[in-house]
């Protein structure tokens, strides 16, 4: 069988070779036009005056395009219809497209998108979080509530409580292959679009409205992506609908692609949180009663900040059985970029909230943080006495934590290393090491129910090769390996037999994106489907032919068992089947099961079954520079029973790494006129090859989904994402070994962060 194996990813060597073809690399018929959006050099104002002339007369350029100039609707928002390709008149924040150039080469749009003369009313910009809640600036009405219990009578009545607020910073989601988009017109009046895009089928319905077509005049193609992250869920229409536009009145091929500096400036990032909290808890560490308020910097448009908003809710109690809890959420609307999806989809900066409440009631009660958090987890599967429900009403029942937990300390010597650390900081001056652990409990399904469905579409020819196209993006995971390996071993044949072509709007209708970690669950059980109906039809012909039951018909190891007597190979099988006139080719549909979700009530089951994670990460910090490094991290990941175990754990290294960077280095920074000046590798720092740890052990949990899901595996996208915490932590620990003050760090906890908090901790606060 293929599932289980540890394989390679199906186009690593491609990767590694530069042969891999992204949209940039597409050859392009002749003609071929090139785009590049004017951007507003201003946060908030109006256009009193523009004049594209001087963009007409620069060189190589073929036309330009202001709002006026589009066909139909001026729209790339996914959501709210509040986001225009182009201003019609009011800006909203720096680097909003404002007009369209369309040359004959990509420098030559470049150099003409900045000859524009334009003149702006400009207005006092709403960019911070106290001023957007000042002028109540937001994208619903009031604050969104979620609770369980009476939290703020739990808290009062607890023996002990504390208290704190922190910021939590956005992040940029550097995927190495840009925004990219290349639109061809057809013969028949349609549009052929190749899109950088994890959603195919928005980019699809965008299109379609913009150039006044129905859906099927529209075909988008997406081979893979260099990276997505959540960025190019929604970020990729704005390049999709220009092209597209351009395409249709010029007649020409059009492509555009964003540079690095464009790219960082006009799209979204992660939302950042401001996160207030009240926790009441007993002297054994107990919690009885949370309470959060979450500040939402969800930027100019409302984009997918409303469900974002809501998981980070719905993880705010991350591994815990809270009592009583309530979370208050407030989504502001600023002038900065629209902030967008980004792996964990809001549920990172939940977690990181009850992360902090753990930290601040561990250095408390000087109590050992892991034996604080164990105390508070949700009952194992079968030992729950009393109430393990979520603060949104839904059972917690598959809890993995106890026994990984367990594991994970013994396996990473925590005890002894813990012992070992505080001696080494007792002899210590201006270095200090820290360790922490951090578990994860992550939902899984998109809280959008009807999003959680797939399709596919699968032919078996008559020499035994298999084809298959399915709804997903392969983005770099290794999606497209996995829903292979499940045809593969529908079938009994080996990989080798199994093709997958590019995601195809043409072939498999109304996907969903690629996100919520959701990719093989949904595409491998759509292939499942597939696979199994025409190995139906082979298995019903062939007894027939051979006077067996369909039952007695086994598919296995590249042949067909027929009874006790008879074997065949997979191609003879397959070309009986095509000369018996039995349809090989079948489309394959499945959508998950047991979902029942109320977000405004905030009660239901929006996920399938939880993954689960748990990390233990050491540091070291320098007290005069604040300079610091992650040595050693452990990981133990839950993937149920992994699809493949290479590409997964693959997944958790590079989560981790991702979450950690997230939390300690790449921090974002806007100037006073709403300017981003972070916005090149050489301000913005992600983590390097050197700053991943030295030592790092990373194992999956051995165990399989109680869930029906593809092969009992669980997703493993997002959930290695919110390890890093860990990383956050151990640095909070770190710093406390300075003094006997809480180091209360924000994040990103920079290096300039740490040496604050150290002088804060040492100082007595």
């Amino acid at each position: 069988m293929s599932v289980a194996k540890p394989l390679p990813h199906d186009a690593a060597r491609l990767h590694v070779t530069g042969a891999a073809r992204y949209v940039d690399d597409t050859p392009t018929p002749r003609g071929t036009l090139h785009l590049a959006f004017g951007l507003s050099p201003i946060a908030k104002g109006r256009i009193t005056k523009m004049d594209l002339e001087p963009a007409r007369q620069s060189s190589g350029v073929v036309a330009v395009l202001s709002a006026g100039d589009l066909p139909f609707d001026n729209d790339v928002s996914p959501s709210n219809h509040d986001e225009p390709l182009l201003t019609s008149g009011a800006v909203n924040y720096v680097g909003q497209p404002v007009f369209l150039v369309v040359a004959t080469s990509h420098r030559a749009a470049r150099i003409a998108a900045r000859k524009a003369v334009i003149d702006y009313a400009e207005e006092t910009p709403l960019l911070t979080l106290e001023a957007a809640l000042a002028a109540d600036s937001r994208f619903e009405a009031g604050p969104r509530i979620y609770q369980k219990g009476d939290a703020a009578a739990a808290i009062s009545a607890a023996p002990r409580m504390v208290e704190g607020s922190f910021d939590l910073g956005g992040q940029e989601h550097f995927y190495l292959e840009g925004q990219a988009a290349l639109a061809q017109p057809q013969e028949d009046g349609g549009m052929l679009v190749n899109s950088s895009t994890q959603h195919p089928t928005e980019i699809q319905h965008k299109v379609a409205e913009a150039i006044g077509l129905p859906m099927h005049a529209v075909r988008v193609e997406t081979r893979r992506m260099g990276g997505g992250f959540g960025g190019k869920e929604s970020q990729g229409n704005a390049l999709a609908v220009a092209c597209a536009v351009a395409a249709r009145h010029t007649g020409r091929p059009c492509k555009m692609r964003y540079d690095r500096d464009d790219d960082m400036v006009i799209t979204g990032k992660r939302h950042a949180f401001r996160i207030s909290y009240r926790a009441g808890f007993d002297t054994d560490g107990r919690l009885l009663g949370v309470e959060f308020t979450h500040l939402v910097d969800c930027g100019w448009a409302q984009d997918l900040s409303l469900p974002v908003a809501d998981r980070a809710m719905l993880h705010a109690d991350n591994a815990y059985a809270i009592p009583a809890i309530r979370i208050e959420s407030h989504r502001l609307k600023t002038n900065r970029q629209s902030a967008t999806a980004y792996r964990g989809f809001g549920g990172p900066q939940g977690m990181v909230g009850i992360e902090r409440v753990m930290d601040h009631i561990a250095h408390d009660l000087k109590l050992d943080p892991v034996e604080l958090r164990q105390r508070n987890y949700y009952a194992a599967p079968g030992t729950a006495t009393g109430d393990n429900t979520t603060p949104y009403g839904m059972e917690v029942s598959d809890f993995e934590l106890h026994e990984m937990t367990a594991q994970l300390l013994v396996s990473a010597d925590y005890a002894a290393r813990k012992a070992e650390i505080a001696a080494w900081n007792q002899g210590q001056t201006h270095l200090k090491r820290g360790l922490a652990f951090s578990p994860v409990k992550f939902g899984i399904s998109f809280t959008l129910t009807h999003l959680n469905q797939a399709g596919a579409l699968v032919h078996v020819y008559q020499d035994g090769s298999v084809h298959l196209n399915h709804g997903g993006t392969e983005m770099g995971q290794g999606l497209f390996q996995k829903v292979a390996q499940v045809a593969a071993s529908r079938f009994g044949i080996s990989l080798e037999k199994v093709k997958i072509t590019a995601t195809d709007t043409a072939k498999v209708p109304n996907t969903s994106a690629t996100a919520a970690s959701s990719g093989s669950d949904l595409n491998g059980m759509a292939v499942k489907a597939a696979c199994d109906t025409i190995r139906a039809r082979m298995a019903e012909h062939l007894a027939n032919l051979h006077q067996a039951a369909p039952a007695d018909v086994i598919f296995a190891d590249g042949v067909v068992r027929i009874g006790d007597a008879l074997e065949l190979s997979f191609v003879a099988a397959a070309k009986l089947c095509y000369e018996g006139r039995i349809s090989l080719s079948s489309t394959g549909f499945y959508k998950t099961p047991k979902l029942e979700w109320d977000r405004i009530k905030g009660q239901g089951r929006p996920f399938f079954y939880f993954a689960y994670g748990a990390a233990l990460t050491e540091v070291v910090v320098d007290r005069l520079t604040g300079e610091n490094r992650i040595l050693r991290a452990d990981i133990l990941h839950d993937a149920g029973a992994s699809l493949n175990p290479a590409l997964d754990i693959g997944q958790v290294e590079g989560g981790y790494v991702q979450g950690a960077g997230w939390l300690t280095t790449e921090e974002l920074v806007w100037d006073d006129k709403g300017a981003l000046r972070t916005h090149a590798p050489s301000t913005y720092k992600i983590p390097a090859c050197s700053d991943r740890p030295d030592v790092f052990y990373v194992a999956l949990f051995d165990g399989q989904n109680r869930e029906e899901t593809i092969y009992r595996s669980k997703a493993v996208g997002e959930p290695p994402f919110m390890l890093g915490i860990s990383a956050w932590l151990a640095l909070s620990d770190a710093v406390s070994a300075f003094g006997a003050a809480y180091p209360a760090l924000d994040a990103p906890a920079t290096a300039e962060e740490i040496w604050r908090a150290a002088r804060r901790t040492s100082d007595g606060g």
